[in-house]
């Protein structure tokens, strides 16, 4: 008995290890008549290759033990988090070492194949899943695969494009035909609006663009397989671009062969992925490979936050994760100080001015910096307590201890790197970032000075004193606040097995105040937006959208963030090379 074709069903066709085609189905009843029909994966591939933040990666040590996992344990990395817990300073300094750590593919990764992968195998041993956190962004990562290979090569039927079309209806006990999309429509997008606005967006670029059924005609042309590169985001980002280079070599050489061509990748990044992925397009050779970019929460030109948390740890911003990252400065100073990357966060000179401020008890600036360096005005700073490090802090009892003139190069590496990077983008780049209000986020950092509880009678120091002083002549532990003069006082117990208590005493508490502006968490609103207002090429940014609603980590599990990344690589293929 024939069946007519436009009642036949579809069997996508998956990649093999070898690059093969390679199709499933499961058995039916006999009783079913309706053919299935193998469809080809088209002739040409741009991979995407997903560049995560700093902490996204895995890394082991040099003898293959782990040192920082992100698998997961009832959705968050527990085991993690209990290993670093009760690391103190010089643990985490013998540990996180650039030079004594790599990246760990051993990660977990996806229980269930999905779009073009037809063994769960291939995460880890051809898509490099293994090397990035499982908690942050595999389910970003799954839900891309699916949308860009797992719902067929008919462009008319992917789910989150249409436009309103008459057509005639089927008769009745018959199927409809098969949809098709012409050339020249502008098209919608789910969770758009009509003028290729995201809904609700708080604002956007001033150059909104919208997909066109051309774009998505010619994305069909492409079988587009989601990869990952980790890296060891302890070094310095030039290493790490140095990496992202060779996997992209590596993942062209692997989809050019079957009769398959291949020719560049798209890139998208999380937060520092970003500034991994603008110093890799620079490499010689590197732009012409890369098609495009999607950058997410990218700390365009750093974040003041990374100051702060050399100061005074991550505990009075999030607790549970201070206990990971570091819940006072002495822990974040020991891993920060000796780690080029981490040292790359810091606010670059594009940086908004005069971002750290020392106020008076009454609100008056009695000192704002940086006056034109950063490097040299915080980060190298060692005879005034706001300097960035407090040097005994670099040498931790008990851990692997770090000269000053070591952790000065390290700090010489990030200022040439961000004036490798200052205003680069690659030609066709799409940015989405954080603009909320409701997530409070350091714009500036702002010392506030309070009257103590005094230790005598003798007169407190001026502010102007106060501002000018060493760090041997403040009082700190890597906690908010610290001190000037005073001691611990111990408040004798009266009365049986009651306890003593204790308070501080001082002149003054130097307080590290709480946020000042919005943004993600993480990254600052004007950090955020730098790519389309700093940039010296202002105009490859071609389209950034500014959003609401998500913290930095999971940005690319929020709806709207994963629609603008959708919609910057539909419109990166629209551009892309049809390899030859």
């Amino acid at each position: 008995m024939s069946v007519p074709p436009d009642k036949a069903r579809e069997a996508i066709g998956a990649l093999g290890s070898q690059g093969q085609s390679r199709y499933e189905w499961s058995l039916t009843s006999s009783a079913l008549l309706d053919p299935v029909r193998l469809v080809l994966p088209p002739p040409y591939v741009l991979p995407v290759i997903f560049v995560p933040g700093i902490m996204g990666s895995n890394l082991m040590d040099t003898d293959g033990n782990k040192v920082w996992r992100l698998d997961t344990t009832f959705g968050q990395p527990l085991g993690l988090a209990r290993k670093m817990a009760f690391s103190g300073p010089a643990a985490r300094q013998r540990l996180m070492h650039p030079a004594r750590t790599q990246v760990d593919p051993r990660g977990n990764v996806p229980g269930k194949a999905k779009g073009s992968v037809s063994n769960k195998s291939q995460y880890r041993e051809e898509r490099f899943w293994g090397e990035i956190a499982e908690s942050s962004y595999h389910e970003f990562l799954l839900w891309l695969e699916d949308r860009l290979n797992g719902q067929g090569y008919n462009p008319a039927r992917w789910q989150d494009f249409f436009y309103t079309a008459v057509s005639a209806a089927p008769k009745p006990g018959e199927r409809p035909s098969e949809p098709k999309l012409h050339p020249g429509i502008p098209m919608q997008m789910r969770g758009f609006n009509p003028l290729g606005y995201l809904d609700g967006e708080a604002g956007v670029s001033p150059r909104a663009e919208v997909v066109t059924s051309d774009d998505l005609l010619k994305r069909a042309k492409f079988r587009m397989p989601v990869y990952a590169c980790g890296y060891n985001w302890l070094d310095s980002n030039t290493r790490a671009a140095e990496r992202l280079k060779g996997r992209i070599d590596q993942v062209i050489a692997a989809n050019n062969r079957n009769g398959y061509k291949c020719e560049q990748v798209i890139l998208i990044t999380h937060s520092m992925g970003g500034l991994v992925a603008r110093r890799c397009a620079l490499m010689a050779g590197m732009q012409d490979k890369i098609a495009g970019i999607v950058h997410g929460v990218m700390p365009a030109v750093g974040a003041a936050v990374a100051y702060r948390r050399c100061k005074v740890g991550m505990r009075d911003e999030d607790f549970v994760a201070g206990l990971v990252i570091g819940s006072n400065g002495r822990e974040v100073t020991a891993v920060f100080s000796q780690a080029p990357g981490a040292l790359q966060l810091l606010p670059s000179r594009e940086y908004r001015s005069n971002w750290l401020k020392i106020k008076d008890a009454n609100g008056r600036d009695i000192e704002t910096q940086p006056s034109t360096d950063p490097y040299v005005d915080i980060y190298l700073k060692r005879d005034r307590w706001w300097g960035l490090v407090r040097e005994e802090w670099l040498r931790p009892e008990g851990g692997r201890p770090l000269a000053w003139d070591e952790y000065a190069a390290n700090v010489r590496i990030a200022k040439s790197f961000h004036e490798q990077i200052q205003g680069e983008y690659h030609p066709v780049t799409y940015v989405y970032y954080g603009a909320d209000s409701d997530q409070a986020s350091f714009e500036t950092v702002c010392w506030r000075m309070k009257a103590g509880i005094k230790p005598d009678s003798r007169p407190a120091p001026t502010p102007a004193q106060v501002r000018d002083m060493r760090f041997d002549q403040v009082r700190e532990d890597g906690s908010n606040p610290f001190y000037v003069g005073g001691k611990l006082e111990v408040v004798p117990a009266y009365g049986y097995m009651a306890p003593a208590s204790t308070y501080q005493s001082s002149y003054w508490e130097l307080h590290a105040e709480k946020q000042d502006g919005g943004g993600d968490g993480t990254v600052p609103t004007s950090s955020g937006r730098a790519p389309l207002f700093l940039g010296k090429h202002k105009n490859r940014i071609r389209q950034q959208f500014r959003l609401t609603g998500f913290g930095h980590e999971p940005s690319y599990k929020d709806q709207r963030a994963q629609q603008a990344t959708l919609f910057g690589l539909s419109k990166i293929v629209a551009a892309a090379k049809i390899p030859t």
